[in-house]
Formats: C-alpha cells, sequence, structure tokens
C-alpha cells in the first residue's frame, strides 16, 4: 500500500483528530500495515482458521517488540550476572513475572486501542499537569539512562570481537538512526522482528552450556536465593523485576498500537501478541540466567559478578569461544533493539504532552519534533558513554534497579486510567484484573521497602526487615486505599455500564466528564511518591557502597 502524504493541513488537524478518542479516530478508516501483510479495516474480521493466523501475523508486533525489547543489553547483562552470582535460585522470580508482566501491558494496549491516545497525553487530560510532569520526569530520566546501558552493550559486545569503544558507539548510533528514520512503519517493523528473531540465539548459548536441567526446574517452581535473603539478593531481585517490567514499556505499547492502527475491532489479536512476547521474553530471560548458572557453576567465579565483557571472556575460557560469541552477539541484538524501542517511547510520549505530530508511518519532514527528540536522545547517550571513565558498570546495575523502584508509580497511573469509567465506558477494568494490578503494586512497594531498610540499616538480619515490615500499617494502608478506590468505587460504577463493548465510541478528551481525585486516592499518590524518592535515595547509596 502506498501512504497518503500528509499535507500541512492534514498535520494541523492531526492533534484535534488525536484527542477526539475512540472509533472517531481517523485512523478507523486506514489500513493496518504489519510487516507481514495489510488488513483494509473497513472489512469484517477474519472468519476461517487461516485467515486469523495472517491477520494475527499482519497485527503481531508492538506486544512481542515491548516485550524482547525489555531483555535488552542491561537485561541481559543483569541475567548473566544472576546467573554468576545466584546459579538456578532466582529462576522463580520470572515465572512470577509472566503473569505480572501480562498483565501490566494488557493495560497500556486496552487504553490505546480503545482511547486513541498515547500513555503521556492520557495522564496530562485526565490527571493533571502535575502528575504528567512527574510521569514525564521520570520516563526521560529513566529512558536516557537505560539507552545508556544500550550503548555499553554494543560497546562491550563489539569489545570481544576487539572493536575498540567509541567505533562500537558510532556503529550503534548509525544502525539505529537508520532503522529509525525510514518513514515507513513497515520498514521500521521488519527491522525489529529480524531483531527479535536474533535474539533467540539465547537458547544454543543455553544448550552450549550443558545445563543440570533438573536443578533449572527446582529453581523455576522453588522460591529460594542461593546464599540467602539479603541486602544484596534482594537488589538483584528487584533489579530482575526492573528489567523485565520498565515504566517505558506502558507507554511504548500504548503509542505503538496506536501508531499500527489497532481498534478495540482488532483488539484480541494484540491481546494474543502481548500475552505470546510475556512468555517468550521469560523463557528467554531465563535461557540466559541458565546458560550463565551452567557455565560457571563449577568455576571460582561462581558467586562473583562479573560485568558483560569480562563474562565474555570468561566464557571463552571456561565453556568454549562459540558461547562467547554467541553472547556477545546476544548482547548487541538486545541492547539495539532495546534502544530503538526505548527512545521511540520517549519520542512518543514528548510529543503526546507538547502535542507535536508523532507516526513511524510519517516522513522526517512531516514529524519533525518527533524525530529530534528521537535523535537526540540517542546523541545525548552515546555521548556519555563515549566519554572517558564513565561509571558504566554502575549505570548499567541502577538502572534495572531504579527502574524496579518507579514501577509502582507507573502500575498505579496505569490503574487509575483504566478505570476511568467516564473514558473507556465498558472497557473499564474487571474486579479480578484490579486486585491483580493492586497487588502488583503491593508487591513491588514491599521489595523497595525491604531494599531501603537494608540499606538504612545494614546490621539488621532479614528476618527482622520482615518482623519490621510486619509491624507496618503505611503498605497495608497504600493496598486498601487502593482496592478501595481502583476495585470498589469503580467496580461498581462498571456494573451499572450497559452499553454494549461493540458499540462503545470513547469520547473526546475535551468533552469527557472531568475526572474527580478522592482525596484518599490522592493521598495514596502523593504517599507512594515521597516513599520512593526515599527509596531512590536509599538505592543510591547501595549501589556506591556495590561499586
Amino acid at each position: 500500500m502506498t501512504l497518503r502524504s500528509s499535507s500541512s493541513v492534514e498535520q494541523a488537524g492531526a492533534v484535534q483528530d488525536e484527542l477526539k478518542g475512540g472509533r472517531g479516530r481517523s485512523f478507523q478508516s486506514e489500513k493496518i500495515i504489519g510487516a507481514f501483510g495489510t488488513i483494509d479495516t473497513a472489512k469484517s474480521s477474519a472468519k476461517s482458521l487461516r485467515h486469523k493466523i495472517l491477520t494475527f501475523l499482519v497485527i503481531m508486533g508492538p506486544g512481542l517488540i515491548v516485550m524482547i525489547g525489555d531483555n535488552d543489553a542491561g537485561g541481559i547483562t543483569t541475567y548473566a550476572q544472576a546467573g554468576q552470582a545466584y546459579g538456578y535460585s532466582l529462576l522463580w522470580t520470572f515465572l512470577l513475572l509472566i503473569p505480572i508482566l501480562i498483565v501490566a501491558q494488557e493495560m497500556a494496549a486496552r487504553l490505546g486501542a480503545t482511547t486513541g491516545v498515547g500513555h503521556a497525553k492520557l495522564i496530562r487530560y485526565r490527571l493533571g499537569k502535575f502528575w504528567a510532569f512527574f510521569s514525564i520526569f521520570d520516563l526521560v530520566l529513566l529512558n536516557l539512562l537505560t539507552v545508556m546501558t544500550e550503548f555499553i552493550g554494543v560497546e562491550q559486545g563489539l569489545a570481544y570481537f576487539g572493536i575498540p569503544k567509541i567505533v562500537g558507539v558510532i556503529l550503534a548510533f548509525a544502525v539505529l538512526i537508520l532503522v529509525g528514520l525510514t518513514g515507513s512503519f513497515r520498514r521500521w517493523e521488519r527491522s525489529m522482528f529480524f531483531l527479535v528473531l536474533t535474539s533467540f540465539l539465547v537458547f544454543p548459548f543455553m544448550f552450549l552450556a550443558h545445563p543440570n536441567y533438573a536443578s533449572a526446574l527446582k529453581g523455576t517452581i522453588v522460591p529460594s536465593v542461593y546464599g540467602g535473603f539479603n541486602g544484596s539478593s534482594v537488589l538483584f531481585i528487584i533489579a530482575i523485576v526492573g528489567t523485565t517490567v520498565a515504566p517505558w514499556q506502558l507507554f511504548f505499547q500504548q503509542s505503538n498500537v496506536i501508531d499500527k492502527r489497532i481498534s478495540t475491532k482488532w483488539l484480541k489479536y494484540e491481546l494474543a501478541d502481548t500475552a505470546v512476547g510475556g512468555i517468550l521474553t521469560n523463557i528467554a530471560a531465563a535461557a540466559v540466567v541458565i546458560g550463565a548458572a551452567a557455565a560457571f557453576s563449577h568455576t571460582k567465579l561462581f558467586g562473583t559478578q562479573s560485568s558483560a565483557l569480562a563474562i565474555e571472556r570468561d566464557l571463552a575460557h571456561y565453556v568454549g569461544s562459540a558461547q562467547a560469541v554467541l553472547f556477545a552477539i546476544i548482547l548487541i541484538d538486545a541492547a539495539l533493539i532495546g534502544a530503538s524501542a526505548v527512545t521511540l517511547s520517549t519520542s512518543y510520549a514528548l510529543s503526546d504532552i507538547f502535542g507535536y505530530s508523532h507516526s513511524l508511518h510519517n516522513k522526517v519532514t512531516q514529524a519533525k519534533e518527533f524525530y529530534i527528540s528521537y535523535v537526540g536522545v540517542l546523541l545525548v547517550s552515546a555521548i556519555v558513554v563515549g566519554l572517558p571513565h564513565a561509571p558504566l558498570g554502575l549505570i548499567n546495575l541502577g538502572v534495572q534497579v531504579i527502574a524496579g523502584v518507579l514501577l509502582p508509580s507507573a502500575i498505579m497511573f496505569l490503574l487509575i486510567l483504566c478505570n476511568d469509567s467516564a473514558l473507556l465506558g465498558p472497557w473499564i477494568n474487571g474486579r479480578r484484573l484490579n486486585i491483580v494490578g493492586s497487588l502488583i503494586v503491593y508487591i513491588l512497594l514491599l521489595l523497595s521497602l525491604i531494599l531501603t531498610i537494608t540499606t538504612v540499616f545494614p546490621g539488621l538480619s532479614l528476618s527482622v526487615v520482615m518482623e519490621v515490615i510486619g509491624g507496618l500499617t503505611l503498605t497495608g494502608a497504600i493496598f486498601a486505599v487502593i482496592y478501595r478506590h481502583f476495585v470498589g468505587v469503580n467496580v461498581a460504577s462498571n456494573n451499572q455500564i450497559v452499553i454494549d463493548r461493540d458499540s462503545w465510541s470513547a469520547p473526546s478528551l475535551t468533552e469527557a466528564e472531568s475526572f474527580k481525585w478522592s482525596p484518599l486516592t490522592k493521598l495514596a499518590m502523593l504517599s507512594v511518591r515521597v516513599y520512593l524518592v526515599i527509596a531512590i535515595v536509599a538505592l543510591v547509596v547501595k549501589l556506591v557502597q556495590l561499586a
């Protein structure tokens, strides 16, 4: 299909179209263009099994890319470090993360398909500029640091082959510019699928290490930690959570669903795409842990932590050059797909907030600000990583843990928006989904609270810490408020909605009934924000200690 070129008049009206939301969106009459074909949205949905499979292949993308993209360079390094330091004992975390990842991303995809508005714009128009500032500040800062880890990954991956640091950074920057500035959604998505396919090299990487599959299975189904729970092991658990479920994913998938022109009519295929991606990404992450655990289990390096480059060289020494080469390729591949997705989430969000045209269907001249922000994030990150004596190891681990600490507030924003009945109508969360979402927030807060206490009071045993947490009422109060105002109030409204989902049309953001904050919900959000600031300070202290 040849896309229509956008005139200045069409671009001027794009912002107004974006505020319309629901079935009034202009792209409802346009075609869904994917890496494997095109769907005419004016026609009825697929009926036969063959057509359903073909439809899924065209729609597949936003969910798979956002999931695999979060197994980025920092993630691959963290997984390998977890296997080296703790063996198979942390594999159970991935089993728990599968439903968490799918639930969070399902809500983001549903918001995009239902409203036709990006995550940042929804926060701004529904929750206010104050909260939009907080969410965007968190996102841009964390994304900048994350993209730095991607350049670190490319640099350390290429260093194994003897390529100098500055050359590796320049090569990565050039590739990401070529991939991102094509002006074609299809070409961009095909590039991402090539990287996704390459990421499956994690499986031969695992097999070459000849792992103990019985021990791996035990580590997957029996929660435990080699050496016991302590501040450092909890730090690693939070890092795994932070690199597997990150705030940028919510912004990326919601905007990418919109950019691909996926409406509620095709949402079931997108949710299947999300589920497949969630399962594959955790299996792939576990494969890296298993491969590293098996490689280092009988060496003097077991129980320690190494940089990505050191892991590559040690793999060559203890297992063989084939596994080392595979790890280097996996690292570079993960860095490229992660950098592209994370940077695009920043560009989508900034364009949402400032009202700029933003679409991968647009040429550079049609969405200048969108592409300028994309290049800007990559350029700043590349320069920092290219500086001599930059604390690359500290940046790498710190980013994953910061993402895990900031995730509760991002999920809270998501829950609030998914219970906005004035905008979503019958598409708001049901009771069970709200309970799961609330439990996710509660568990993430507990993990960050354990990290904070063990950092401030390093002499305390974990059993004492757990007793202290058990005696605290703050987290319980926050959970109760979340449950009451996300589950009790909004589900009651949901039960009153009798409009059929297929006939629902989301109102304009400027015409929808104003969002009403309850005092307790606002207090809960403010409490979480204040606590997370404290937790971040404690985290910085812990990272300095580790450094």
